[in-house]
């Protein structure tokens, strides 16, 4: 009688790979978790039940195959368990790195619901498709058939990308304009090497480019070629910008010397580890070394930010946020990271106004204010309570009267979030609708605009999200310009 590999979750405990320890991880920008062995992977996949309704898939946006690939993991059988991932995810091994799976895929299965622990989906995915790489299943795609049409894409990162890759598949010539030097957008320069190194963006874009697909780099729409230009040298064109613009502060000298934007800080860090010379980090403005740090905001971006000074050797870091912790919109095992690492988390606080120079020990690193600008000595702090709850359910903060201090600063970090450019204004396009919230109106579905043959995806359709989603958009949207040039769309609207 065969053995049964799954239902393994009453004898086997929940186990995820082995994690760096905060005092060696702290010193580098290497990703924290070691790499799971066969065995292991295989012994934590088993403990999946194999549910008739999979909520871990329902619950993806992706809607991935999990309970399949987890069997086929348990059973030693990787080649499969890669192509049943790879079929429904154009980038697992990123998904599996930084996807926040305790909000996804693991914070709904079903056997962690039953107090068993959940599966350790994320890490297995990550196994699977490295041992992939590793093997050499991973091979650029050939299109059965090639088609005359081409396809322009604005912006190289996940939703682009993940276009790119479909559309080639398909058949069609593409085309990836983005403004910066390197493809992957927030995925290369965004992202800390701790949560997904380098590497792991640079061998997809150049297996990108061994499939087919051409990369036009350091091209500003609007300033090095024109929105209409690309119109007119493609038969379709994608607009995958992302979001850059960042939320700011209303408040007092929000703009002082060494008030930094999270995107700026961040961008530096990430060029200074792919080896890149970043005048701003070298004269110390986007450098954290020696300094106390404040960053400003409770979402992800705010943990890469706390987590990357740590790491750049800060004397003292420090979270604030208006909310507590269970209100907070990052991933909780980063908050968990994070304070391992030493980071301290000052909940229920908001920022007052930001004060310049001081008098003592702390004025003698401040006598040299950035841009004419007075340097920041310290932030007023405004503690906060939750008051009555909005119309989304969600508590209001709101000002604790009479309780407010100065909090000593040298840097601060502004991780507010984003919000969408004006792309019409900068590209000079008329007909291009936008929504109230200024983020592109396309239709959920096709992801069709107000222009005819144009679509949209990603984070300038959707605000701020997550990667897993502009992956999806952008697989969606290459069904749709299929239907579209090839007259599918046309005819069935007959």
């Amino acid at each position: 009688m065969a053995t049964q590999k799954m239902l393994k979750f009453v004898s086997t405990p929940r186990e995820m790979p082995e994690k760096r320890s905060a005092a060696e991880r702290s010193e580098d920008f290497r990703e924290i978790y070691r790499e799971f062995a066969a065995q292991k992977a295989a012994e934590q996949a088993s403990r999946c039940s194999q549910c008739g309704v999979p909520y871990c898939q329902s619950h993806c946006p992706l809607h991935n195959n999990i309970p399949d690939w987890l069997r086929l993991t348990a059973e030693g059988r990787l080649h499969e368990a890669y192509a049943v991932s790879q079929s429904t995810n154009t980038f697992p091994e990123i998904c599996g790195r930084i996807c926040p799976q305790d909000r996804l895929c693991e914070g709904n299965c079903v056997i962690e619901q039953s107090g068993h622990g959940t599966v350790t989906i994320g890490a297995i995915e990550k196994y699977i498709t490295d041992t992939a790489w590793e093997k050499g299943w991973v091979q650029p795609s050939v299109p059965v058939q090639e088609r005359a049409e081409s396809v322009g894409i604005i912006g190289a990162g996940p939703g682009g990308l993940a276009a790119a890759e479909a559309l080639r598949r398909k058949g069609f010539q593409v085309t990836i304009y983005d403004r910066y030097d390197r493809a992957g957008g927030l995925l290369i320069y965004g992202i800390p090497g701790f949560k997904l190194e380098k590497h792991v963006v640079m061998r997809r874009n150049k297996l990108l480019e061994d499939s087919g697909v051409e990369f036009v780099l350091n091209c500003n729409v609007g300033e090095d070629i024109s929105f209409d230009a690309i119109r007119g040298k493609h038969d379709a064109v994608l607009i995958a910008t992302g979001v850059y613009k960042t939320r700011d502060l209303d408040i007092d000298n929000a703009n002082a010397g060494g008030v930094v934007r999270a995107i700026d800080y961040l961008t530096a860090s990430n060029r200074i580890d792919l080896g890149d010379d970043v005048p701003d980090f070298e004269n110390g403005e986007l450098n954290a070394k020696g300094k106390r740090v404040i960053v400003i905001g409770g979402g992800d971006t705010a943990m890469d930010c706390v987590r990357t000074a740590i790491r750049q050797g800060a004397q003292s870091v420090k979270c604030l946020y208006r909310r507590d912790r269970a209100n907070m919109p990052g991933s909780q095992r980063e908050v968990q990271n994070a304070e391992e690492e030493g980071v301290e988390f000052v909940w229920l606080s908001a920022p007052g106004a930001f004060t310049g120079h001081v008098t003592g020990e702390a004025a003698t690193a401040q006598e040299r204010d950035v841009d004419g600008l007075p340097q920041i000595a310290s932030v007023r702090i405004q503690k906060m309570r939750l008051g009555q709850a909005d119309v989304t359910g969600r508590q209001s903060p709101e000002p604790i009267e009479g309780a407010d201090y100065d909090e000593p600063a040298d840097m601060i970090i502004k991780a507010l979030g984003f919000e969408p450019e004006n792309l019409p204004k900068l590209w000079g396009v008329d007909g291009l609708e936008l929504t109230r919230w200024g983020t592109i109106k396309a239709n959920f579905q096709t992801h069709h605009t107000s222009i005819p043959g144009v679509f949209a995806v990603g984070d300038i359709v959707r605000g701020a999200s997550l990667v897993v989603w502009a992956i999806r958009d952008g697989r969606e949207a290459a069904d749709s310009i299929e239907s579209f040039l090839t007259g599918e769309a046309r005819m069935a609207a007959e």
